[in-house]
């Protein structure tokens, strides 16, 4: 069977290794996952990873009409889109799996999750490199978009919906429209096992923004009350007049004032 040879794929092990990581990695990150014929049957990015690593040996065995008719009946079958030529790293995971698209050229590191709604996607028509590449350990959130031949740097981790069209270096968090990186760079995550599924918890710059405002209103607040009073100490002053205008000198005398 020439077309499962390995051969210009960043797979180095076999097609049945492969399957069996792909299971397997599911256990490590779905607590919903209760077995394996659960896993085997009912969840469709497993489905589509599994018949993706075929179609991706028919294509580079030149068998490129019969690797896009059995892609096209996976996303038909799982709603997940994934190119022949797209290259996929070991114990690949996509959660829930539905609305899923991978380009052509997309390169996937190892032990990389993404959720459903994600596209790795082209930003031009030329014949050429036009799809990002991921780097391990790479978690990308639900219906986050990530565009062009960019890079994602080992340990990076993607907000849900956030559109990332710029590089990014390893072990930061990017999240929003267009995507930033709110995490400090260099930060390695904790988790022993190298899969940080935690993207839920990232900074909200937009919320210390508002807050570090309204703290600065008050503070402004605050000395506006003391000037206040300082003008209404200041007594009889000859210079009145001038700080208040003459028509409010002339009603404080009328009323009785000083």
């Amino acid at each position: 069977m020439m077309f499962f040879s390995p051969s210009h794929s960043s797979v180095a092990t076999g097609l049945w290794q492969d399957w069996r990581e792909d299971v397997a990695c599911v256990f490590a990150r779905d607590p919903a996952a209760r077995g394996l014929p659960e896993v085997l049957l009912a969840y469709p990015g497993v489905h589509a990873v599994l018949l993706h690593r075929v179609t991706h040996r028919l294509w580079h065995a030149d068998w490129k009409l019969t690797g896009r008719l059995l892609a096209a009946f996976a996303r038909w079958l799982t709603n997940v889109d994934i190119h022949p030529g797209a290259t996929i790293g070991r114990r690949f995971f996509i959660d829930h799996g539905a609305g899923v698209v991978i380009g052509e050229t997309a390169e996937i590191g190892n032990d990389v999750t993404i959720y459903h709604g994600v596209t790795l996607g082209g930003t031009t028509w030329n014949k050429e490199k036009r799809h990002p590449t991921l780097g391990n350990n790479v978690l990308i959130g639900a219906g986050a978009k990530i565009l062009g031949a960019i890079t994602l740097g080992d340990n990076v981790r993607v907000g849900a919906n956030s559109v990332v069209v710029k590089d990014v270096p390893a072990c930061c968090t990017v999240i929003g429209i267009p995507g930033r990186i709110i995490q400090q760079k260099g930060t390695k995550i904790q988790n022993p096992r190298g899969i940080d599924l935690d993207h839920h918890l990232v900074p909200d710059p937009i919320g210390k923004a508002l807050s570090c405002l309204v703290e600065r209103l008050d503070e402004l607040e605050n000395k506006q009350k003391h000037f206040v009073v300082a003008e209404e100490t200041c007594g009889n002053c000859e210079a009145e007049g001038v700080c208040h205008g003459e028509e409010v000198v002339i009603l404080k005398q009328a009323a009785g004032g000083k």
